[in-house]
């Protein structure tokens, strides 16, 4: 059986900050002054400070003011209601969120048509929507689609194509389609590799997502070269407590895990937990799943004080007369206790 791994890296070609305050120019007639957009600056402000109950509200005003102010079929109207689904993505709301992508969906496909770019922006922001509730069958056509467009409109190897490559590629993966998903995987890396250079962070993301189809198959020798490459990337060009880094610690940490090398696993892992103990909430699923992994290490170790450290809630401990009767030596096959 394939071991399972978390953690598909989805890329969508601008962070989620910078594609906040990126808002389409329009002319006077098209777009009048008004109070839509003070709300919008004021929402995007509260965004990057990290008030994201604040940011949601303000966007929440902000999209009423666009209706009232622009209409509900405008593009601006579909841009800022965008903003607000992805500030609830960023809180992990994702049904919310995909109820707004749909609606920015209906928006620009009414404006545009229905092979316009803004198009696929919002396919692929509903696509992810969809992903993070596990609906990757309801997703898959969503990334294909998205694909399609910036294929059409921006030649085949534009950086837009290789993220949505990669999408619908981790997509495949999801659905244990996995001769489908590596030409897919293989495609993006390459196109990124030619435009963006061998040691960018994007080609860390397409290697780590590779190596990760292969690690889904127990094809762990193919894996480990391009964990332990994507890694390599994101050391030199991260901060020591980027998340991405943990990522890649952790993606090879329980690689070597499952082929029970403990001596290699147990420092990425234990890097991992450090940057994600910090970084993410208790209850955060990254979290929980490196402090986990650290358990299990020390468990297999034989390390039964260290493994307590990590445990949660479910995890199998040793008591202490289970350790005591361990240290025991088993007789000798043949010969009976001393007397």
């Amino acid at each position: 059986m394939p071991r399972f791994k978390r953690g598909f890296a989805f890329a969508s070609g601008i962070t989620a900050i910078a594609a906040l305050s990126l808002l389409p120019l329009f002319s006077a007639a098209q777009a009048p002054a008004g109070d839509w957009r003070a709300l919008n600056k004021q929402s995007l402000a509260l965004y990057q400070k990290g008030d994201l109950k604040g940011a949601i509200d303000m966007g929440t005003k902000t999209v009423e003011a666009a209706v009232q102010q622009l209409g509900p079929g405008h593009p601006a109207t579909a841009t800022v209601i965008t903003n607000v689904a992805k500030m609830l993505d960023a809180t992990g709301q994702y049904a919310d969120a995909e109820a707004l992508y749909r609606r920015a969906l209906a928006i620009r496909e009414k404006f545009y048509g229905p092979d316009h770019l803004e198009v696929a922006s919002s396919l692929n922001d509903l696509g992810a929507a969809l992903r993070e509730q596990k609906q990757y069958a309801q997703a898959e056509p969503l990334f294909a689609r998205a694909r399609d467009i910036r294929e059409k409109a921006l030649g085949p190897d534009s950086l837009e194509v290789a993220v949505a490559l990669n999408n619908l590629a981790t997509t495949y993966r999801a659905l244990g389609r996995y001769a489908d998903a590596q030409p897919l995987y293989e495609r993006s890396l390459a196109i990124r590799e030619k435009k963006l250079g061998p040691d960018h962070p994007d080609v860390a993301v397409s290697l780590n997502n590779l190596a990760a189809l292969y690690d889904a198959q127990d094809q762990f020798e193919k894996a480990e070269p391009l964990y332990r490459r994507a890694l390599e990337i994101r050391q030199k060009a991260l901060p020591a407590d980027s998340l991405e880094l943990a990522a890649s610690c952790a993606s090879l940490g329980e690689l070597y895990l499952a082929m029970h090398n403990n001596e290699k696993a147990e420092p990425l892992l234990v890097k991992a937990y450090a940057i994600r103990s910090k970084a993410l909430p208790e209850k955060n699923a990254d979290r929980v799943a490196s402090k986990h992994d650290l358990w299990a290490v020390y468990m297999s170790k034989g390390d039964f004080g260290q493994a307590e450290q990590y445990a949660s809630e479910g995890d199998m401990m040793v008591s202490e007369d289970q350790r005591r009767k361990m240290s025991i030596p088993m007789p000798v096959a043949g010969t009976t206790a001393a007397k």
